[in-house]
C-alpha cells in the first residue's frame, strides 16, 4: 500500500500520513463483512491519495525553489517499502523522471496510470478502486498514458559498470575542485536541478551548461565542509549518490547520462525530503555495499 501511495504523492512523508489514515479507518470498519481486505485497502488508500494531492499541489505551487521527489532507497531486502523492482518497468514506475512526468496528470488519471501500469490492475479493477466506470477508467488510463509518451525524456537505461565508472571520476574531480576535469564529464546541454526547500543553501532554478553546473556543484562540495563522505545507493529503483556524515544524510543525488556523459542530476537536499532514507539507512551498518 505504501508502494501505491507513494507512487501517487511523490512523497514517502505523505505515503505515510495516507498509510496511518488508512489504517484508522480500517479498524473502524466491520472487517468480517470485508470480502477482500487488500481492495478495501487499495480503495481507501487511491481516494485518499487523490485527495491529499489536490492540497498537496497547492503547496507545491508555493514551494520555495526546485521541488522534487522524495528519494527512497531500494535494492535490499530491508528497503521493501516500494515493493518488487526486479523488472525494467517495475524500476521506472519509481523513476524521479516518471514521478516529476506524473506531477503534470490529474489526480484522476495519475490514479488510473499507477494502478494499471505500475500494479497490473485492470480497468474493470481501476474503475472500482477509483469509483467510476470502466470506460471512464480506460480513458484516464489512455490519456495519462498519451501525455506521458509525449513528454520529452533524457534519462537512458543504467549501464551499472559504466555510471559507477564515471560517478568515481565525477566524485573525484568535484573533491577536488577541478572545474575542467568535471566539464570534461558533462554533456554540453547537462541540467542540474537542486531541492533544498528553503531549509538549506540551493540553486533555485535549473542550471544548464557544463561550466554553470560544474561550477555550482564545486560550490556545492565545499559548503558540505569537512566530515561529510559520498556513497553509491541504489533509490527509487536506480543508481544514487549519497553525502552522509555523523549527523545523518545531507543530500541523495540522481546522476543520469547519454553518449556524451552526464546529461541530468537532479539533488534532494531538503532535509525534510531526506528523513525517510535516513531512518531507513539506519537498519543497517552504513551504507548498503552494492554488488554493482
Amino acid at each position: 500500500m505504501f508502494g501505491i501511495a507513494y507512487r501517487m504523492m511523490g512523497t514517502a512523508t505523505d505515503a505515510e500520513e495516507i498509510l496511518q489514515d488508512a489504517w484508522l479507518r480500517w479498524r473502524a470498519t466491520d472487517q468480517d463483512s470485508v470480502r477482500d481486505p487488500d481492495a478495501y485497502l487499495a480503495r481507501v488508500v487511491t481516494n485518499l491519495s487523490i485527495k491529499q494531492l489536490t492540497s498537496a499541489r497547492a503547496r507545491r505551487e508555493t514551494y520555495v525553489g526546485e521541488w522534487l521527489p522524495e528519494p527512497v532507497l531500494s535494492g535490499r531486502a530491508e528497503f521493501d517499502e516500494l515493493g518488487p523492482l526486479d523488472v525494467v518497468a517495475e524500476r521506472e514506475s519509481v523513476s524521479f523522471a516518471l514521478l516529476l512526468v506524473l506531477e503534470r496528470l490529474t489526480p484522476a488519471e495519475r490514479a488510473a496510470y499507477v494502478l494499471k501500469e505500475a500494479f497490473g490492475y485492470s480497468h474493470r479493477e481501476v474503475a472500482e478502486l477509483i469509483g467510476t466506470t470502466e470506460v471512464n477508467a480506460r480513458q484516464l488510463a489512455s490519456r495519462a498514458a498519451k501525455r506521458i509518451a509525449a513528454e520529452p525524456r533524457r534519462d537512458q537505461p543504467v549501464d551499472r559498470a559504466g555510471w559507477r565508472e564515471l560517478v568515481d571520476r565525477f566524485i573525484a574531480a568535484a573533491r577536488l575542485g577541478e572545474i575542467e576535469e568535471l566539464e570534461k564529464l558533462l554533456a554540453g546541454d547537462v541540467v542540474s536541478r537542486a531541492d533544498g526547500g528553503g531549509k538549506v543553501i540551493a540553486a533555485r532554478n535549473a542550471l544548464v551548461g557544463k561550466e554553470r553546473v560544474a561550477r555550482y556543484l564545486v560550490g556545492v562540495i565545499e559548503r558540505f565542509g569537512g566530515g561529510i563522505e559520498a556513497g553509491l545507493a541504489e533509490a527509487n529503483g536506480r543508481p544514487a549518490l549519497v553525502a552522509f556524515g555523523p549527523d545523518g544524510v545531507h543530500a541523495v543525488c540522481f546522476i543520469e547520462f547519454g553518449a556524451e556523459g552526464i546529461t541530468d542530476l537532479r539533488l534532494v537536499m531538503n532535509p525534510d525530503k531526506l528523513t525517510f532514507a535516513a531512518r531507513q539507512l539506519s537498519r543497517i551498518d552504513g551504507l548498503p555495499d552494492l554488488s554493482w
